[in-house]
Order: C-alpha cells, then structure tokens, then sequence
C-alpha cells in the first residue's frame, strides 16, 4: 500500500458487532462500532470493499464452541471463499472488527487470505494515514483471550497510547464472559471480575477492548 489508489481493505464486521453494536452507556446519536470504522477508514483514505452477502455470514465460532463441528464448517467456508472473492484472491487485506473471530478464521481458514485482527490493522495500516487531534485523557484497555493467544497485548497498548495520556492495562487471564457463556452462566463472569475494578484508577472513565462481548461483561462491573 505505498499510494492512496492501493488503499482499499475488505471490511467483515463480525455478526456480533452488526446485533449488539452499542452499549448501554452510549447516547441515541452515537454510532455504533460497524459504522464508526467505516467512518476511520474512509478518513484514513481508504476504499471500502463489503463482501457479497454479509448479512448471512458468520466465523463460525458459535457453532463450534458448542460442538456444531459441521455447521462450523459450512460457515467458515462460505466466509472464507466470499472474502477470497471480494479481496480479489487476497489482493486486498481483510479487516475483522472482533480479535475472537479472527482468531478463529485464522485457525480455520486455508486459502491464501490476509486476515488482519483491528489491533494490527488500526495500528499499521490506519493510524499512519491519520493525525490525532483530541487524545482521550485516562483510559483502560484489556486485551481479550484471543489478543493473548495471538500475542498482540503489546500492540494493543501501543496502539492505545497513541489516542491517550495515560492508558491502564487491565491484567487478568479473561473477563469471565467466555463467548457467549456469560449470557446463560453469569456466575462465570462475576467470579471473572472479582479482581478487576480495582485496577482501573478512580478518574477513569473510558475502557476498551476487542470483543463485544468481553465488553458486555464489563458493563456489569
């Protein structure tokens, strides 16, 4: 990408994002996370691609957590071969919005894909396009399991130090929310928390994370 005609990226918002986009912290006229990165990235110079029929995709993941093995593949699949066909053969990056999906997609996928989890994405390809004007003064982050796993905590703080003065990195092995397992099992996500808020300093009022749901789970604290 070294000229602004190369700048287009396949953008996937994960189905959880395009269902649960807002928190209930958020004002009626805030945008909700799908739109605001197709805000960045049209800001950041870049060209837009969707795939073909994103509405009926997903990574899969749900299922297969749930020991679907089948309904996983048949989904994966489908995203996969439509992501080759909108990227035109991996000619284009592939921006996901969820770091949990794209673990998934990059454990699943086989075809000769550039995946790339927001993090990566955000912090090599967008925020040098752009200039930050109004830095955020205190916040929290917290890098979600799958940040851990594919070892992008690092990043994810320098990517957070560029929007804020002071950036709290909330250390913990997982919120407790486990997918989806917190909307049916709350326990695990309260015994997931215990330890938490006293990390977060009494002037904070922002936190952020990659995972919609992780997020959800913080809502609770």
């Amino acid at each position: 990408m070294n000229t602004t005609a190369d700048l287009k990226v396949v953008y996937f918002p994960s189905c959880i994002n395009r269902s649960m986009g807002k928190n209930r912290f958020q004002d009626s006229d805030d945008l909700q996370l799908t739109e605001l990165t197709h805000q960045l990235l049209v800001r950041a110079g870049f060209t837009i691609i969707y795939p073909e029929f994103m509405d009926n995709h997903c990574c899969g993941m749900p299922f297969s957590s749930k020991g679907f093995a089948e309904a996983n593949h048949e989904q994966s699949e489908a995203l996969e071969n439509d992501l080759l066909k909108a990227s035109e053969n991996g000619k284009y990056p592939v921006l996901y919005d969820m770091s949990p999906c794209f673990y998934h997609s990059k454990e699943e996928f086989t075809k000769a894909l550039k995946i790339v989890d927001p993090i990566e994405f955000m912090l090599d390809y967008v925020m040098p396009q752009l200039v930050v004007k109004n830095k955020k003064d205190t916040i929290a982050v917290f890098p979600v399991c799958s940040v851990k796993k594919i070892g992008k905590t690092e990043q994810l703080v320098a990517l957070s130090n560029m929007c804020a003065d002071k950036v709290t990195l909330i250390d913990s092995n997982c919120c407790g929310f486990a997918g989806d397992r917190g909307f049916l099992i709350p326990e695990l996500n309260e015994h997931g928390l215990r330890e938490l808020k006293a990390q977060i300093p009494s002037n904070c009022q922002e936190g952020y994370s990659t995972s919609r749901t992780c997020e959800i789970g913080f809502e609770k604290m």
